[in-house]
């Protein structure tokens, strides 16, 4: 055990131990060190080499590194592949190492730096530019249970934003769906945890602790200015707090005052919906091919972000949805307007996420940059829109955030640079005339800086040797360099030079005078960035105090910019705004699939928009037709626009009345959970129970083929009895495709469905898709005609078409599958239980006590029980 036995390998274990499960950055003079299995662990992520450590010890530790300088690529890496990183820094000099050791009394050879681990990297807590996307939202949730009310509180640190809610466990998995987050954090313990969830010790899930933590943070005596919360919102509230303290290391990041989330508020959508529909991601993986990618036209990354939240969770609040279709109306109307304002949003910085990393200890003078940038365009905007005639009254609401931080950008335009550096290190970054005291040093640095160029002319002259140089380095500061054949002249003991290093072909020495003018400049310089660091600090400590007021700003800009990129959006495509009503209506005029009618333009095809009208008198449309018909598009279509209409933005249609929607269903295209043991037909079952269970009149359902993964008659059973269900308990609207042509039958006593279909024709033997919705129910599957579209061989067509009409035979002579269906009774009638049969022998033994009878009246009970028996026996 030679190899990890030393005192460094010492510390690193200690440091390993605190680490908890994560990979261990070990800082070791300008890289990161990983050793053991964090070794092989990062090395194949990375593909990075891996080497060992002692190998002459008998005792090898593997290791590998990265560059200090480079960490924030790797760190993205690793992340990436699901890893949590913990980074050990040096927290002391080796000089300041040696005097400890002097002072311990030990060797000061076999001194130790110490190190210590100054923050955790996680997927939910990262700020860096380099590691966020800038489209995309960066959550962190906490979730607990509080005496059976589900608790989740979530912050995206890069803006501060938090939110806390309440909800029963059933909407937890849909409440959770929604906010999207990156990482989830939940009591040890808990057996209720969502399976992603990194356990965390349980006594920070308090609501006593969560409630004074959140008045700490944001020096108040109540919550009550802020909202109310219940015990659950804030013993989540406690847990996420404390698990960004540890992974800060005391260092909290921005964190806005709470906000509370009230589910009603927003229409509810399952984890499998938005699977379904693909809102924010493909099925494919990505945001290509998704619903935000397709209809996102916003220009700043903020706007990105707020319009995937706006997706997210659509509103339930008619006002509030007509008030941001006003301002998309505004913008849509006035071209000019609206292109003017997307070229000033277009060079705005990210001043939420710049905010963020300021808060949190890790902002740049850059940052500060982009906070006075930012900050002097909004003032601009502000201006230019309060001119504007016809102001929606959302605009009016959000103009007098973008305003009140002249001081402050004026401070800062005088204080930096007008492109400050993203390192502060090496300053530069204050702005001449700003520090006249700074501006003395820099004068003086300066001219010592011309100083040793005129010295370097003087030495030529003096010494004949043209190759003379004065360089610097990090090790001997300045210097003279000489070419080693000319190196004579300079070491004569009256020369005034003194010898420093020798090397291959050169020869470096030091003067008398080189080492004044250097001096100068090391004194000047050291005073020069200590009194920026000074100027930085009273900066950051100003963006800091305004933090609220600036967050509230670059919300508005997010707002702006989602509107005029709904309207930009709503131009290119011809789209229109909907008409939102109380009634339970959908009627679509024209509607379109936005990411497919974006597809197939790509490829210079056409998309055929449908209608679709749904109504107290025919809520549930069953449609047939053709596979590649256009059946499940047609389904998904319909859910995106009521979506994208109660998000607030225009919709894909020539027209739209839309009945507000609490909650969004759809069951198309299950697949196969295999991680949960379930095949695809389970999967289809648990998302077909679920819709049942929740979706009440205001719900909006989309079915697509419920029962084809089992045998032909129990999914014909399944398929009827759900629609029944749908169309005589649930009473929503919904959108039903199927393949079995024998429920339209149910037209017959449902008075509240309606039969339509997708049009095909066959055409000298091969099938033409309309891809158009008409009345009425279908006339034939054309399954055969698609497999022979599909490449299917004419021999396998052929045979199976011989099959077919054995079959169709059968179905006439028979009466087919559907024989008999005509005389059930409706689902309501027949959803009620029947009696169950009475068990008297049962009844009767489980009426005995046995430890109570005497043997006198068991053998009464045995000859009871005997005659019981042979009166119930058949």
């Amino acid at each position: 055990m030679a190899g990890q036995s030393t005192p460094m390998m010492e510390q690193y274990h200690a440091l390993k131990r605190e680490a908890e499960g994560c990979l261990l950055f070990y800082r070791m003079g300008d890289f990161f060190e990983l050793f053991f299995d964090d070794a092989k662990q990062a090395s194949a992520i990375l593909d990075i080499a891996l080497t060992a450590r002692g190998k002459d010890s008998g005792d090898p530790v593997p290791m590998c590194g990265v560059p200090v300088h480079a960490a924030e690529g790797y760190l993205a890496r690793l992340i990436k592949a699901g890893c949590r990183v913990a980074i050990a820094e040096q927290v002391e000099t080796p000089e300041e190492a040696k005097a400890r050791a002097k002072r311990e009394g030990t060797p000061s050879s076999k001194a130790l730096v110490k190190r210590d681990i100054v923050r955790f990297v996680t997927a939910g807590t990262l700020t860096e530019e380099a590691l966020l996307e800038p489209r995309r939202a960066n959550v962190l949730a906490a979730v607990c249970e509080v005496r059976g009310a589900i608790g989740i509180a979530s912050v995206d640190i890069s803006t501060g934003r938090m939110e806390l809610e309440e909800c029963v466990a059933a909407a937890t998995g849909a409440a959770l769906a929604r906010i999207g987050a990156s990482e989830i954090v939940a009591p040890d313990g808990w057996d209720a945890a969502p399976g992603q969830a990194i356990p965390r010790p349980d006594h920070g899930f308090a609501s006593a602790e969560g409630e004074a933590r959140l008045k700490a943070i944001h020096g108040v005596s109540t919550l009550d200015g802020f909202g109310q919360f219940s015990r659950a919102m804030l013993a989540a509230a406690g847990g996420l707090v404390t698990y960004l303290d540890h992974v800060g290391r005391g260092k909290l990041p921005l964190l806005l005052p709470p906000v509370a989330r009230s589910g009603a508020a927003h229409m509810a959508m399952d984890e499998a919906t938005r699977a379904s529909l693909e809102v924010l991601e493909a099925q494919g993986g990505g945001r290509t091919g998704s619903l935000v990618a397709a209809v996102d036209r916003c220009v700043t990354g903020a706007g990105a972000r707020q319009l995937a939240e706006d997706l997210s969770a659509p509103l339930m609040d008619r006002a509030a949805i007509e008030q941001r279709l006003a301002l998309v109306q505004r913008l849509h109307d006035d071209p000019v307007l609206r292109a003017d304002l997307r070229e000033v949003l277009r060079a705005l910085p990210d001043i939420g996420r710049a905010l963020g990393r300021v808060v949190a200890g890790r902002g740049s003078p850059r940052d500060l940059g982009q906070l006075r940038d930012g900050l002097g365009e909004a003032r601009r905007i502000r201006d230019f829109l309060a001119a504007q005639a016809d102001r929606p009254s959302l605009l009016d609401a959000l103009l007098p955030q973008l305003g009140g931080h002249g001081a402050l950008v004026d401070h800062f335009e005088r204080a930096l640079v007008p492109t400050p550096p993203t390192e502060r290190g090496q300053g530069g970054f204050i702005a001449e005339g700003y520090d006249a005291g700074l501006d003395e040093l820099r004068r003086v640095s300066g001219n010592a800086r011309r100083a040793i160029a005129a010295l370097e002319a003087r030495y030529r002259d003096e010494t004949g040797i043209a190759a003379l140089k004065i360089r610097h380095n990090g090790v001997l500061g300045y210097f003279i360099e000489v070419p080693a054949r000319h190196a004579d002249r300079l070491m004569a003991p009256d020369s005034g030079f003194t010898h420093r290093q020798t090397m291959a072909g050169a020869v470096r020495f030091n003067s008398l005078t080189l080492h004044e003018e250097a001096s100068k400049i090391s004194e000047a310089g050291g005073h020069a960035l200590a009194a920026e660091e000074a100027h930085f600090e009273g900066l950051v400590a100003e963006a800091v105090a305004a933090r609220e007021a600036i967050a509230a700003t670059a919300a508005a800009l997010a707002r702006i910019d989602v509107a005029a990129g709904q309207a930009e959006r709503a131009a290119e495509g011809g789209w229109c705004r909907p008409a939102m009503v109380e009634d339970a209506v959908l009627e679509i005029s024209g509607g379109r699939h936005p990411v497919v009618e974006a597809a197939l333009a790509k490829a210079g095809e056409r998309f055929v928009a449908n209608d679709c009208i749904l109504s107290p008198q025919a809520r549930l449309w069953l449609v047939g037709g053709p596979n590649m018909g256009g059946k499940s598009t047609f389904l998904r279509q319909n859910a995106l626009i009521v979506l994208l209409a109660q998000a607030g933005g225009y919709v894909p249609a020539q027209a739209a009345r839309i009945g507000l929607v609490d909650r969004l269903f759809s069951r198309v295209g299950a697949s196969d959970n295999l991680a949960r043991g379930r095949s695809t037909f389970m999967v289809e079952m648990v998302e077909t129970a679920a819709i049942l269970a929740q979706a009440g009149e205001r719900s909006f359902v989309i079915l697509d083929e419920v029962g084809r993964g089992t045998s032909t008659y129990d999914g014909l059973a399944l398929a009827w009895a759900v629609v029944e269900a749908v169309h005589g308990v649930n009473r929503c609207r919904c959108l039903f495709a199927t393949h079995y042509h024998e429920l339209s039958r149910l037209a017959e006593s449902c008075d509240a469905l309606s039969l339509h279909h997708v049009r095909a024709r066959e055409w000298k033997g091969d099938l033409v898709l309309l891809h158009e919705l008409a009345e009425g129910p279908a006339d034939r599957s054309y399954g055969l005609a698609v497999a022979k579209l599909a490449g299917v061989s004419p021999q396998v067509v052929a045979r199976a078409r011989s099959v077919l009409d054995r079959l169709e035979k059968g179905r006439q002579e028979t009466g087919g599958i559907a024989a008999g269906l005509g005389d059930l009774p409706l689902f309501a009638a027949a959803a009620q239980p029947e009696p169950e049969a009475r068990d008297a022998l049962r009844d009767r033994l489980a009426a005995i006590d046995a430890d109570a009878l005497t043997p006198r009246e068991a053998l009464d009970v045995l000859y009871e029980l005997k005659q019981i028996a042979a009166s119930t026996d058949p």
